[in-house]
């Protein structure tokens, strides 16, 4: 090794760079390819069936012939074929948006084109699936739980507290109402039992919140003039730049709830927030709210809110009750947190 230049190790990292690029380059253009090829298939289908007149049985013949003639190549059974036409039906200016479009896999289209009716929401999620990079499985969750309906409604007072650009991205990282389906809670649930089973499935939780969110911690401490407060949940977004401060409520919204929030934003701002730090927003999810009653509450409210509702599909069966931790296991749990941070 003592031969080897002495640049030899970024020379390396440079070259390494370059092939990572070029290989997903690579595998970008065969996508795109194959997409185009797909949809001139579609769209020769399309335009023969309104032309001609064909019928399934043609297609029937047309997905035997090809299959015949390219038996090494997947994809061209009667019922992709059929994908294709609508795929063609549906993105007519495939040409004009191709190089947006042709970063999904063939897989995210059929899930599209069966799973969303309406164009504007499959631009909707098209887009957030390029950002979020999302799989398939997590694509169908998104529109299973009706992210297009839910994206940016929570009661906010961020307009008014906020600059225009955090603002807007502050508002549309909030959901109403947030789906916790993922959990499994008794019907006796309390804040507590909420806050623990989130927590325990953090991943499932932050795919909710959506990204950008990073996880601080539970029952975060803060110490206020010999005082002790504990912050539900504490997270940092990465592009807003800023604390986000979450409390759970298993009630109805009070607004009380709201001067609460506001004290811990206050005392964020004050003891974490830094310099290159924005200023911190807080999100308050609650099992019911009135809207009225919301937007009364965060009128005069100085630091920037978020209120939203929480739906949970469906509580435990009586009969695996027995097998959950209790209420009272949960808050030892919780005890035993709190007294870890005071350490």
């Amino acid at each position: 090794m003592s031969t080897l230049p002495s640049n030899y190790g970024s020379l390396l990292a440079e070259l390494r760079n370059e092939i990572s690029k070029s290989r997903l380059r690579a595998v970008l253009a065969a996508n795109a390819e194959l997409l185009y090829l797909y949809w001139r298939i579609g769209h020769t289908i399309l335009s023969q069936q309104e032309a001609k007149g064909w019928g399934s049985k043609v297609v029937d013949q047309l997905a035997e012939d090809l299959r015949s003639e390219f038996p090494d190549m997947q994809g061209l059974s009667k019922r992709n074929l059929l994908y294709m036409r609508k795929f063609a039906d549906l993105y007519p200016d495939f040409l004009i948006v191709q190089p947006s479009v042709a970063q999904l896999p063939w897989s995210h289209y059929v899930i599209l084109m069966d799973k969303v009716k309406s164009r504007e929401e499959r631009e909707f999620y098209t887009q957030k699936d390029l950002e979020n990079g999302w799989s398939r499985d997590v694509l169908s969750l998104q529109i299973k739980s009706n992210l297009y309906e839910r994206q940016g409604k929570a009661i906010s007072n961020f307009e008014a507290r906020l600059p225009a650009i955090q603002s807007d991205l502050a508002q549309q990282l909030t959901k109403d109402p947030y789906i916790f389906d993922f959990l499994t809670l008794r019907e006796d649930y309390q804040e507590k039992d909420l806050e623990n089973a989130l927590t325990e499935h953090i991943t499932k939780f932050l795919l909710e919140l959506g990204a950008g969110f990073a996880f601080l911690g539970k029952q975060y401490h803060l110490e206020v003039d010999g005082q002790d407060f504990y912050i539900d949940l504490l997270f940092y977004h990465v592009k807003l730049r800023c604390y986000v401060v979450v409390e759970l409520k298993t009630g109805k919204f009070v607004p009380e709830f709201a001067g609460k929030l506001n004290f811990y934003l206050s005392v964020v701002d004050d003891q974490l927030k830094n310099e290159f730090d924005q200023p911190s927003i807080g999100l308050l999810i609650c099992q019911e709210k009135n809207k009225v009653v919301a937007e009364y509450s965060l009128k005069d409210i100085n630091k920037p809110i978020g209120i939203s509702a929480y739906e949970l599909t469906e509580s435990i069966p009586s009969d695996l009750k027995g097998t959950l931790p209790s209420i009272e296991d949960i808050e030892q749990e919780l005890l035993k947190s709190r007294a870890s941070n005071e350490e």
